[in-house]
């Protein structure tokens, strides 16, 4: 198995970034998700409100980062110490931002909506879940610092849906390919060339897959239809249906796509509920 790709995410909810290779820190890939967009009241809003997000895309600049939407950008400088405060919330969890006010103007006319743009500081430290990785740290991401998904994963769903998604619906920060499909199940440690990941828990997945990435617009129910049919969480801990793994690294190193991916310690797999494919109830009864 191998690397076969690395994507950041600067701005929680916007464009990723494909990288060759990317420094691995304790609260995730350098640069991931250390900027986000919060409403009026501190809270963080992603493409589940604003699908319009996956039309934003950011390239980092060597003084912050340059936004572009419709053909038009906007540098914004990194915000330093005197910046203006936000108390962010990110699902409950309180976290301090320093705002890029400059930005505040050009995103709220891009998205029809008061917003603010802030960074997370590098002293202002979040816990991840506790329940899964207690002690680890993460960025502005949901919860954990790393996503892990595999393209034979993908294939299968997709094969199964009868349609194509790609990868950009699940926004992973590491997508590891040569293994069968859902191998990924049965992976609880992991080498990266040189650093050690540990898959915590599923991933459960959210309306954000049902946006088109390329045009910014939900469009309908899958995949989630198909994976509440062959995905669905069958564990008490974890209600929901399930793509990818999250993971928290076990030192620090740097990732190149193309690294070797071997396999240190394994568990029995997720349990899972499935469901008929529609129509096989009724062939069944033809049969």
């Amino acid at each position: 198995m191998q690397l076969a790709a690395i994507n950041i995410y600067p701005v929680k909810g916007a464009r990723g970034i494909p990288l060759a290779s990317a420094a691995l820190e304790p609260r995730g890939l350098a640069g991931d998700r250390r900027w986000m967009l919060v409403d009026p009241n501190g809270r963080f809003i992603s493409q589940r409100e604003f699908p319009r997000l996956a039309l934003l895309g950011v390239a980092q600049t060597e003084t912050g980062l340059r936004l572009s939407m419709g053909g038009e950008a906007v540098d914004v400088a990194m915000p330093g110490p005197g910046a203006p405060a936000i108390a962010a919330t990110v699902w409950g969890s309180a976290v301090p931002l320093r705002e890029a006010a400059e930005a505040a103007e050009w995103l709220s006319a891009r998205l029809g909506s008061a917003v603010r743009l802030g960074h997370q500081p590098e002293e202002a430290h979040r816990a991840a879940d506790p329940a899964w990785a207690e002690g680890a740290e993460v960025s502005l991401a949901d919860a954990f610092p790393l996503l892990v998904a595999s393209p034979s994963s993908l294939a299968a769903l997709e094969e199964e849906a009868g349609m194509a998604f790609g990868m950009n619906r699940f926004r992973p920060n590491l997508v590891i390919e040569g293994a069968p499909a859902w191998a990924e199940d049965g992976w609880a440690r992991l080498r990266v060339g040189p650093v050690e990941l540990a898959l915590v828990k599923p991933c459960t997945r959210c309306t954000v897959t049902t946006v088109d990435q390329a045009r910014g617009e939900v469009a309908g129910d899958e995949p989630l239809a198909t994976l509440r049919r062959i995905r669905m969480s069958d564990d008490r801990r974890l209600a929901g249906v399930l793509f990818g793994w999250n993971a928290i690294p076990h030192g620090l190193g740097t990732l190149r796509v193309g690294d070797p991916v071997e396999i240190l310690e394994t568990r029995a797999g997720w349990p899972l509920r499935t469901r008929p494919a529609p129509g096989a109830a009724a062939a069944a009864g033809r049969a």
